[in-house]
């Protein structure tokens, strides 16, 4: 699976998932409820880019 980047600097890494947020290791960045928003700086997930 395939890591995104935040503008910010924050990296999505799938294997890791977002725990605090509730994103479930194993999470395909795309498998994201799509209001979900970077933990860091709270961008959406429309600014991420693929890494």
């Amino acid at each position: 699976m395939d890591s995104w980047e935040c503008p910010c600097g924050y990296v999505y890494d799938p294997e890791e998932g977002d725990y605090e947020n509730g994103v479930e290791p194993g999470t395909a960045f795309e498998d994201i409820a799509a209001d979900w928003v970077c933990p860091k700086c709270g961008a959406e997930k429309e600014y991420f880019y693929k890494v």
